[in-house]
C-alpha cells in the first residue's frame, strides 16, 4: 500500500520531494521537515512512519510550541516523584513511552536552548536521564523533526544548536506552499469534495471557472488547510451547487479586485522588449537559486518554455 497517496499533487517539486521521503522512511536516518503552517508536515510524517519497518509501532506527534517551558523536559525524559514540586507520582516520559516507535516533534524551533542540547544527547546515544534520576535510560526512538522557520536564521540569532541542526538534517524534506502548485489545487479540491461528501452524506459542489481562476490566483496564506477550511465550508452551504465568484469569502474577492488593477505600464519612453524578457528571466532564476521549474512559475511559462528563452538569450543550460 502506498501510503504517500494521501499526500495529493502532481507538481514537480512535490513528487521530487516524496520520492526522496520514499527512500528514507525505509531507514531509521534523522529527517527534517521544512515547510510553512498548513502545507501538510504532519501528513508527511505520518506517511513516512507508516511506510517504515516501524510502521506497527506507537507513532506520537508533539507540537513543542504548545508545551510549557516548565514542563518540556519532564514530558520528554520523564522524572521521579518528588524530583520537585507538583511531581507526585513517577512520570516514565514520553521518549520512554514511545520505546520502538516514531517520534514527531513538530515546531523543533521553539525547544528551548536547554533542552536542545539533552536532546542531541538522545539523538547520539539513545540515552537520557530522567529529572531527580541519576541513572541512565536507553530506548530506541526515531525522531523526525519539523520546523516552519529558517532554521539557519535562528542558529545565527543565537536560538538554535547548530550541531543539533546538522543532526536532526540528515535528509531535508521541504514541502512547497500551495502558492507554488497552482497545478494542484484542481486535484486538491476534487479530494476534499469527495471526503467531505461521504463523510456528511451530502452531494458534492463544484466551481465555475471563473470560481476556480480566482482560488488559483489566491495567495493561500494558510496553505493546504486553508483550502481544506474552504471546502468543508462550502461543501455544507452550497452542497450540489455551483459555486461561483460572489459564493466565495471576502478575501478571495478583494484578489479579484486587485488583480484588475494590475498590469505592466508602459513608460514613455518605451522599452527594449528582449532586454526586459531577459532580465526578468534572470530575476526569477536568482530568486528561485536557479530552480527552472519554480521560474517558470513565477514567470507563468511552462518549463520547457523557460529553457528555449535562457537559450535564446545565452543563459547557461548545464
Amino acid at each position: 500500500m502506498d501510503y504517500f497517496s494521501s499526500i495529493i499533487g502532481k507538481s514537480p517539486e512535490l513528487e521530487s520531494m516524496i520520492r526522496s521521503a520514499k527512500i528514507a522512511a525505509c531507514t531509521d536516518v534523522a529527517i527534517l521537515i521544512k515547510g510553512e503552517t498548513g502545507t501538510g508536515k504532519e501528513v508527511l510524517a505520518r506517511a513516512i512512519q507508516k511506510s517504515s519497518r516501524r510502521a506497527n509501532k506507537t507513532f506520537l506527534s508533539l507540537n513543542c510550541a504548545a508545551l510549557p517551558e516548565g514542563l518540556i523536559e519532564s514530558e520528554l525524559f520523564g522524572h521521579k516523584k518528588g524530583a520537585f514540586t507538583g511531581a507526585n507520582n513517577n512520570s516514565q516520559g514520553i521518549f520512554k513511552a514511545v520505546d520502538g516507535g516514531t517520534l514527531f516533534l513538530d515546531e523543533i524551533n521553539s525547544l528551548p536552548l536547554a533542552i536542545q542540547g539533552k536532546l542531541l544527547r538522545f539523538l547520539d546515544s539513545g540515552e537520557f536521564i530522567p529529572i531527580g534520576e541519576t541513572t541512565l535510560h536507553k530506548t530506541n526512538v526515531r525522531v523526525i523533526a519539523a520546523t516552519n522557520t529558517d532554521l539557519n536564521q535562528l542558529i545565527i540569532d543565537g536560538k538554535f544548536r547548530q550541531d543539533l541542526f546538522f543532526r536532526l538534517n540528515v535528509v531535508p524534506l521541504e514541502l512547497p506552499v500551495l502558492k507554488q502548485r497552482s497545478e494542484d489545487i484542481d486535484l486538491l479540491i476534487n479530494h476534499f469534495f469527495k471526503y467531505f461528501s461521504e463523510l456528511h452524506s451530502i452531494p458534492a459542489p463544484r466551481f465555475s471557472k471563473a470560481a476556480l481562476k480566482v482560488l488559483k490566483n489566491y495567495s493561500w496564506p494558510g496553505n493546504i488547510r486553508e483550502l481544506r477550511n474552504l471546502c468543508e465550508r462550502l461543501s455544507i452551504l452550497l452542497a450540489g451547487k455551483i459555486i461561483e465568484i460572489e459564493n466565495l469569502p471576502y478575501e478571495f474577492k478583494q484578489v479579484r479586485e486587485t488583480n484588475k488593477s494590475e498590469g505592466f505600464i508602459l513608460p514613455e519612453c518605451g522599452v527594449r522588449l528582449d532586454q526586459l524578457e531577459a532580465d526578468l528571466i534572470y530575476q526569477a532564476l536568482d530568486r528561485t537559486k536557479g530552480n527552472r521549474s519554480k521560474s517558470a512559475r513565477l514567470l507563468g511559462l511552462t518549463r520547457d518554455t523557460l529553457l528555449y528563452r535562457m537559450q535564446k538569450y545565452g543563459f547557461g543550460l548545464n
